[in-house]
Order: structure tokens, then C-alpha cells, then sequence
């Protein structure tokens, strides 16, 4: 659409810096607050902009596309997960999609490390202790935990932010290794100095740590179900930084209510919102309330990357973040 000065609704409040660069660029509908659309206000919205710009809030899917109409040719979701649209749909009639991936590669690989640091270390036990006003004192055993150096962590999904958890833990002097369905090339495991499983089940038997850093695809959907989650040591911890439903959330609350798993961190849920309420009981879990890309830097850089795929559209070129349905 060269030369037009394009419609876009986005669905969530932005960063301020985002929005304000928007409005220059672009007709902008702004949310008033930061309630999420209804479905009914989603489509709504399809049917009065040329794009869209949805966040991992919105479930977008082919009945609510087939009532979009005909105005709308571009989704530019902001986020790098794209598993709320149904983007074979979309493309089907004719809608472009586009997302904003590796912006948030560092943050949710620090996010990862200090899961694994906070449940290790006990350290919200710490934290509540101090902030009640109960502590009695240093004391040889107490809230002793377990170090991370020389621990073998475990990295479901060896990605770029599997790789960046890689590179933290070195630091940190664990030992890497790693499952994913393509091995990676031999100078990049050298210089991660990690170790590929092509078996699932043969690692997370064998490691202390087990960080899901795998996306949601209908092959991932409960990866570590209940007969593998069985296969990892009493005294091991699983971190989930990446998509809830690579775990049934049921089976692992069960285990760390049994003893049968030492601890977990997720920051990430299977039913998004609706945590297990036996999980949210346990006191060697650590909840995170999907904080793995929230820092300013990150969010102000995935919209800069929405406003680049919208502006190379208006342009009448291919955005540089398309997400074709293939490669999904």
C-alpha cells in the first residue's frame, strides 16, 4: 500500500515511546487502558484496519478471521510467539502475519539463570523470612540450598535463547547439554562446549537442571508429560521460561507435592492465567507472573520491530518478520 497512510489498532497498551511513534507514523487506535479486547472487540476491530496489532493476549482464530472482512491485509503481533493465530487461516485469506523474534533472546535467558538461582538457593524463602520479620539469625543449616557449579543442566530446545541460557550457565560453571531436533554444527557445541542427547528421555534422566526453552507446537505440546517428567532425579529442578504447555502442569504438581521433583520455576503456565491452585500451595516452587521479556530495552524494541514489519508493508513490501505457516 504505497504512499497510504495506513489504519492500525492495536489491542493492549504499549510502551509510551512505541505509541507516541505510531501515532507519527500511522492512523493509530490506541486502547484507553490495558483491559484485553473481548472476542467480539477483536473482530470488531479486524473489520475496521488494515492491520492489526494483537499481543500473545489475543486469541486469534479461522472463525474470528472469516468475519475480519476484507479490509485487513497485515497482523504485526507484538511478540515473538505466533501460536495464538491461526496463521495457516490467515494466509488463506489473504492476511499477512508478522511477529518480532530475537528481541527478547537475553532477557528471558537471564530470566531462566535467576530461576534457577531463586529455587536453588531458596531464595523467596529467604526473602519471606526477612520481610516478616522472623528471621532469628544466621544459622549453619539454614536455607541451605545447592550451588550451581558443576551441575548438569539440561536444555530443552537449543535455540537462540537455549543457546543464551548455554552461555550464562558456563559462566556459572555448569556442564551443557542439550535435545533438540537439529543437532547443532560441531564449532557451536564446541564453543557452548555442550553436550546433544538425541534422546529425550536418556537426558532428563541424567541432569540436575532441565530449562524448557522449547516453543509450543502441536509436537511439543506436553513434551515432558507425566512418564517423562517420572524419568528425572528426586533431587532435580525444572525452570520454564518458554511456553507452559511443553509441560502437563497436572503431573508436575503432583510430583513436586510428592517429592518426586526437588523444585520448579515457571514463568510461564499451561492455561496462562489459570494456575493449578496445588501449585500456587508449594513452597518449592518459585511463580513468575510471565516476566521473561519485561524490560524496558525489550519491549521498546519489539515495537520498533512491529512499526519496521507495518512501515516495510505500507511501503508495498514483504514485512521482515513474515511468519509463513510452513515453517511454523
Amino acid at each position: 500500500m504505497p504512499g497510504q497512510r495506513l489504519s492500525v489498532v492495536v489491542t493492549r497498551r504499549l510502551p509510551e515511546v512505541v505509541e507516541t511513534r505510531m501515532t507519527e507514523l500511522f492512523d493509530v487506535e490506541l486502547r484507553p487502558d490495558d483491559r484485553p479486547m473481548t472476542r467480539d472487540e477483536l473482530i470488531e476491530a479486524m473489520g475496521r484496519a488494515d492491520v492489526l496489532v494483537p499481543t500473545i493476549t489475543d486469541d486469534i482464530d479461522a472463525a474470528m478471521l472469516a468475519r475480519a472482512g476484507e479490509r485487513l491485509k497485515l497482523i504485526a503481533s507484538y511478540g515473538a510467539g505466533v501460536d495464538h493465530i491461526d496463521v495457516a487461516s490467515a494466509r488463506q485469506r489473504g492476511i499477512l502475519v508478522s511477529n518480532t523474534p530475537g528481541v527478547v533472546t537475553e532477557d528471558t535467558a537471564d530470566m531462566a539463570m535467576a530461576l534457577m538461582l531463586a529455587v536453588s538457593r531458596n531464595i523467596p524463602q529467604g526473602l519471606a523470612a526477612m520481610q516478616s520479620g522472623e528471621w532469628p539469625g544466621w544459622a549453619p543449616t539454614a536455607f541451605l540450598g545447592a550451588r550451581l557449579g558443576g551441575r548438569r543442566l539440561g536444555i530443552l530446545g537449543m535455540g537462540r535463547i537455549g543457546q543464551a541460557v548455554a552461555r550464562r550457565a558456563r559462566a556459572f560453571g555448569m556442564q551443557i547439554h542439550y535435545n533438540t531436533r537439529k543437532r547443532l554444527r560441531p564449532e557451536v557445541e564446541d564453543e557452548l562446549e555442550a553436550t546433544w542427547w538425541e534422546s529425550l528421555d536418556q537426558m532428563v534422566a541424567r541432569v540436575d537442571i532441565l530449562s524448557i526453552n522449547a516453543p509450543h507446537t502441536p509436537s511439543t505440546f506436553h513434551l515432558m508429560n507425566a512418564r517423562r517428567l517420572k524419568l528425572m532425579k528426586p533431587t532435580a529442578v525444572i525452570v520454564n521460561t518458554s511456553r507452559g504447555e511443553v509441560i502437563d502442569e497436572n503431573a508436575l504438581t503432583r510430583m513436586l507435592r510428592a517429592g518426586e521433583i526437588a523444585g520448579a520455576g515457571l514463568d510461564v503456565f499451561e492455561r496462562g492465567r489459570e494456575i493449578n491452585p496445588r501449585l500456587r500451595e508449594l513452597d518449592n516452587v518459585v511463580l513468575l507472573p510471565h516476566m521473561g521479556s519485561a524490560t524496558q530495552e525489550g519491549r521498546a524494541e519489539m515495537g520498533e520491530k512491529v512499526i519496521i514489519n507495518i512501515k516495510t508493508f505500507a511501503d508495498g513490501h514483504r514485512p521482515p518478520d513474515l511468519v509463513v505457516p510452513a515453517m511454523l
